[in-house]
């Protein structure tokens, strides 16, 4: 199949890489000249576990291609992706400005009959503006198809090769079987293409989004109970984990959640419903609980430290929004440093890809460490923000000889509270009494 994948960014990358991957020739398209540049010379722009492997070898197989061209990468294509950004407005709703442009340039370059799938997370509804603007500017025919992608960072590549469904919203039995064709090589141990209608399909992708928040934040109202009586979040987790109905997934306390989705998707909805006349109550409140909870963080330390950081070096080890990834938005990383910041505390940050995305948001207001070690040198406390592996079974030793105070603040609940206390470390998480 001749494939083009308008947008390189997270999801337009894997899912192009991944589509050559399987035998398609592809064709990455994006309007980022020295992006295409870079991504020719196999220089990657972001951090995915196994994808630069795979650009490698399929570039050098003749698959995968990356072009500025996109009339000509959609004359030469079957089927087009749009895989470009949906930010988010002021008001919570979802941006289509880029979705919408991508859809009337496709039509113009069309020579015949293609199916336009849109990969990008759009709102219910988006697909009949899609059809109307490509219907505006082309008389060749064509189909407009949702496929949402259900990819997490750190395990995008192995989530797109074997993932748990393919969701596809079509309203023609043409593009279906198309669909069918481009997904079958992923499915060889067993069908998990689920086809639907395109606003069934649509809404799928906010609501499997915004359940997954919801239960993070279940699990952060829990924590702030057990804080209150007594009880463990931890062992709380493990006794509501084996229940088959519930779950073990997305049930750790901390911080909050962060990142491209959930934020976005959540506000997205809940904004999608007033537009419907209705509302989403629910998912307002795990809003407010997600913003609360790095607040409560933050009050921890200012509690412990007499509400004053003034000349206090704090060490923070992980910057991005979670492990395996060099992804900054939306990080509660942000809002903890520059809340600290503000409070005269002296920032000393490890993560071991994200260093170049947080320059991009904190420039020199705080200190870039070369390891997780050199982050601790003569710190008052440690914050653990993103619980990348290298930090899970660290040299406590080392750790207290290169600290000013051994103190803790774990926003992840990565440690034995008791064995640090032990070793003579003062410990603080989240829901653990």
């Amino acid at each position: 199949m001749k494939i083009c994948v308008i947008g390189t960014g997270y999801v337009g990358l894997v899912a192009g890489t991944c589509l050559a991957d399987m035998g398609n020739e592809v064709i990455c398209v994006d309007n980022n000249e020295e992006k295409i540049k870079k991504l020719r010379d196999a220089i990657i722009p972001i951090y995915e576990p196994g994808l630069e492997d795979l650009i490698k070898s399929n570039t050098l197989e003749g698959r995968l291609f990356f072009s500025t061209d996109l009339d000509k990468a959609v004359k030469a294509s079957d089927v087009c992706f749009i895989a470009v950004g949906t930010p988010m407005n002021e008001d919570g709703t979802c941006n289509l400005k880029y979705v919408l442009e991508v859809a009337k340039s496709i039509a113009k370059a069309m020579n015949g009959y293609k199916v336009i799938v849109n990969k990008s997370t759009v709102p219910v509804g988006t697909a009949e503006k899609v059809k109307e603007v490509i219907k505006n500017n082309t008389a060749y025919d064509f189909d407009v198809v949702s496929n949402p992608e259900f990819l997490k960072q750190g395990a995008a590549v192995d989530d797109f090769l074997y993932p748990d469904r393919v969701i596809i919203g079509s309203d023609s039995q043409r593009a279906t079987e198309i669909m069918q064709e481009i997904y079958s090589s992923f499915m060889r141990t067993a069908n998990r293409i689920i086809f639907m209608d395109v606003k069934s399909a649509e809404m799928t992708k906010y609501a499997a989004n915004a359940f997954l928040a919801a239960k993070i934040s279940f699990m952060n109202e829990v924590a702030n109970l057990c804080e209150k009586t007594g009880a463990d979040v931890e062992m709380v987790r493990v006794g509501i984990s084996t229940d088959t109905r519930i779950g073990n997934k997305f049930l750790f306390p901390g911080i909050g959640f962060g990142g491209s989705c959930f934020p976005k998707d959540v506000n997205a909805l809940i904004k999608m419903a007033e537009d419907y006349g209705t509302e989403f109550s629910i998912l307002k409140a795990v809003n407010k609980i997600n913003k609360n909870q790095r607040q409560k963080f933050i009050d921890k330390i200012l509690k412990y430290f007499n509400g004053s950081l003034k000349d206090k070096t704090i060490a923070v080890w992980g910057l991005a929004f979670k492990p395996k990834t060099n992804d900054m938005r939306e990080a509660p990383s942000i809002t903890i440093i520059e809340a600290l910041l503000q409070h005269g505390a002296k920032i000393q940050a490890y993560d071991p890809k994200a260093v170049e995305s947080a320059k991009e948001i904190f420039k020199d207001r705080i200190e870039y460490s070369k390891s997780s070690y050199d982050a601790l040198k003569n710190a008052d406390c440690l914050l653990l923000l993103t619980e990348w592996n290298e930090f899970r079974r660290p040299d406590f030793e080392k750790l207290k000889s290169l600290m000013k105070a051994p103190i803790i603040f774990d926003g992840r609940n990565q440690y034995d509270k008791t064995r640090l206390e032990a070793r003579g470390i003062k410990y603080f998480s989240v829901g653990r009494n």
